[in-house]
This record gives structure tokens, C-alpha cells and sequence, in this order.
């Protein structure tokens, strides 16, 4: 087991800044994620870490020990790639086996870590197979008894299963967790699926041009994000951003207005409000935090769905359905707000479809106001 920590952690490739003064501090047995889009520094960063990269300017530590000039195979880490990275011509006993061997372990040693690590990943009966027998899910799980055999301090893995299909990749989620909840070591985690993190992190680190935007929890991420970029970048859909200008009303209350909607701001958020009216914002809300009214009403009035606790007593405004899309347990539709395209989702037996016109309900206690500008949460 391993703490990391990360000290201004820099790495220039020419005049590209791939990692751009990182510092971050991973606990012992700590489930984190890096994630971001393609080109973020990401894997620049895990690369750093195992050794694999020098950094430009920066320390990498591992509890007390600086490893910053450490080789990686001096590092006591273990990792796993997107590509599996197994031998073709060697049987599974001995791709698993194969690190083993070139540390010294004696042959009965190795042979009882190679089977207790196959028995661990549940691929026992392909120890005499080939790579080029397996499917991509067992491949992978291959890659992992490896990675698991070596007892290293610290996992990495590069987008272990980016190269699986859609349900196999779930069923990986699942043993990934479980591998992590069993072994209780450290494991830094590389992905661009938000779900994939949300899922399995303890902590998640979002990144965007080698910077870091927002580290927390997968639920601090997705109910309280820092900014625009991770709103947009956590969460499947992606959060709503309607622009709109701060307009305060007769009775001192604040209210967001924009094109085809005005929406209340609460008490909570108001008292964040410094600036005078008419400072211009992005209104974030969830589909899953907008309510409809199935049978539409004149404008302003309450529905049943609207009405429910946390909605507002009156609609935010009307939208016209242009997109029906049922997803079995739910359905989402895809509404015009004064010429921006709102996702909303709703029940599975809802009847609106369309050029339906719908009255629209924001959960107030669950939208997020940005500063138009800079982006920043207000």
C-alpha cells in the first residue's frame, strides 16, 4: 500500500504544456480517477507517476520516498493498459507469470501466485490458453492478474476498458470494484467515461488542458460542480446551460431571465449574489431535475408534476417538444426553450411527443448559476 502525492508536477512536450503545475495528494488505498477528454494530460500524468515520463519540473512521491528519478521497475507499481499488452506466443500461466520470473521468485512460489491471482480475476480454467483464444473481456482480465500477482503498492490503469463493448464493460465496472474493495490498494484510474467514474471512484480529479478543474467525491462532482466545463463534462445528458441575466424584482427576490424562461433563484443561492442586476449567467439544471406538465395549462400556473416539493409553484416557462426518446425506464425529451434545446427527463409512460407544448418546472434547489464570463459557479 501507498499514499502518492504530486508537487507541482509539470511536463512540456516542445512548446505544448501537456501537465501544467499538478499537486494533488492520493491516500493509501484510495480509489481515484483522472478524468477528462482526449488531450487533457491525463495519461501524461499517470505516465509520470509510473515513471514512464520525466517530468519537466515537479516531484512524485511515494509515502516518504521521492521517486521522481526512481525507474519504473523500482517504483513498486503495477499497471494495466488499454491495449492488454500480453504476450502472444506465451499461454496465460505465463503472461501472468512472466514478472515473476524476471524478479527470481522460484518456480513453486511463482506457481502458487500465478493460480491464487487466477483464481482471484476467475479465469483458472484458461491457464493453458493463448491470448489469441480469449475474448477481449478475458484478455483483460488476464492483464489484471498480472498487474495483481506482482502484490505492487500502487494499481495504474490507462483506460482498461475502453476496448470493450458496452456490456462488458459493466460487468468489468462491477469486478474492478470489487478487485479494488478486495486487494485495498491504492489505484489511480485514467477514463474520459464519466460513468465509469462516478461509479467506481472514491475521488474524482476532472482535468482540462493539464490543469485541474474539480477534485471530490463523484457526488460532490456531479451535484456541486466548480464550473461550466465540469457541469457539462459529468453527467449523461449533459446538464442544461440556459444563458440568461440576473433581473432582481419588486419584492427583492432574484430571478434568472433569458429567452423563452424565468426562473426563481433561491434564498440559499441569492446570498451568494453580489453583483448589481444584469450580470449575465448560464442557468444549469439537469434533465433530471425539470418537471412537465403533461396536460398544458395556461402560463404561469401549477401542475401536478410541477407542484411536487423542491419545484416551484409556477412554470419557468413553455417548450415545444422536437425529440421523443424512450430509453425503457425512462424517456427523455428534447424541448425548444426560446431556441435552445433542453433535455428533460420523465416518466416511461408519458404520452407528450412532438409539437406537444409543455409547461417546464426547475427544481430549485438543484439548479447551478455560472458566471457567464469566466464560467466559474456563482
Amino acid at each position: 500500500m501507498a499514499r502518492v502525492r504530486l508537487n507541482n508536477l509539470t511536463k512540456h512536450f516542445g512548446d505544448v504544456v501537456a501537465v501544467d503545475d499538478v499537486t494533488l495528494d492520493i491516500a493509501d488505498r484510495e480509489f481515484l480517477t483522472l478524468l477528462g477528454p482526449s488531450g487533457c494530460g491525463k495519461t501524461t500524468l499517470l505516465n509520470m507517476i509510473a515513471g514512464l515520463e520525466s517530468p519537466t519540473a515537479g516531484e512524485v512521491w511515494f509515502d516518504d520516498r521521492n521517486v521522481t528519478a526512481v525507474p519504473p521497475e523500482r517504483r513498486d507499481i503495477a499497471m494495466v493498459f488499454q491495449t492488454y499488452a500480453l504476450y502472444p506466443h506465451m499461454h496465460v500461466f505465463d503472461n501472468v507469470a512472466f514478472g515473476l520470473k524476471m524478479r527470481g521468485v522460484p518456480a513453486e512460489e511463482r506457481k502458487r501466485l500465478v493460480l491464487a491471482a487466477a483464481k482471484t480475476m476467475e479465469i483458472e480454467h484458461l491457464l493453458d490458453r493463448k491470448p489469441r483464444a480469449l475474448s477481449g473481456g478475458q484478455r483483460q482480465r488476464v492483464a489484471l492478474a498480472r498487474a495483481i500477482v506482482r502484490d505492487p503498492g500502487v494499481f495504474l490503469l490507462d483506460e482498461p476498458l475502453s476496448n470493450l463493448d458496452a456490456q462488458l464493460r459493466v460487468v468489468m465496472r462491477t469486478e474492478l470494484k470489487r478487485l479494488h474493495g478486495d486487494l485495498e490498494m491504492t489505484f489511480v484510474y485514467v477514463t474520459h467515461d464519466q460513468a465509469e467514474s462516478l461509479i467506481l471512484s472514491d475521488r474524482i480529479v476532472v482535468m482540462k488542458e493539464g490543469k485541474i478543474q474539480q477534485i471530490g467525491t463523484p457526488e460532490s462532482i456531479y451535484d456541486s460542480p466548480a464550473n461550466t466545463f465540469v457541469a457539462g463534462f459529468v453527467g449523461s445528458p449533459p446538464i442544461n446551460l440556459l444563458k440568461g441575466v440576473l433581473d432582481r424584482a419588486a419584492s427583492g427576490d432574484w430571478r434568472v431571465v433569458g429567452e423563452g424562461f424565468s426562473c426563481g433563484v433561491p434564498a440559499s443561492m441569492a446570498e451568494q449574489i453580489k453583483q448589481p442586476e444584469g450580470r449575465k449567467v448560464s442557468l444549469g439544471v439537469r434533465a433530471e431535475d425539470i418537471g412537465i406538465n403533461e396536460a398544458p395549462s395556461s402560463a404561469g400556473s401549477a401542475s401536478e408534476t410541477g407542484s411536487q416539493t423542491g419545484y416551484m409553484d409556477q412554470s419557468v416557462g413553455r417548450a415545444e417538444v422536437v425529440v421523443r426518446e424512450p430509453m425503457g425506464s425512462d424517456l427523455y425529451l428534447t424541448v425548444d426553450v426560446g431556441g435552445s434545446n433542453v433535455k428533460v427527463r420523465t416518466r416511461p409512460d408519458s404520452r407528450s411527443d412532438k409539437g406537444d407544448v409543455l409547461d417546464l418546472f426547475f427544481d430549485l434547489d438543484k439548479i447551478h448559476l455560472f458566471d457567464e464570463e469566466s464560467g466559474n459557479s456563482i
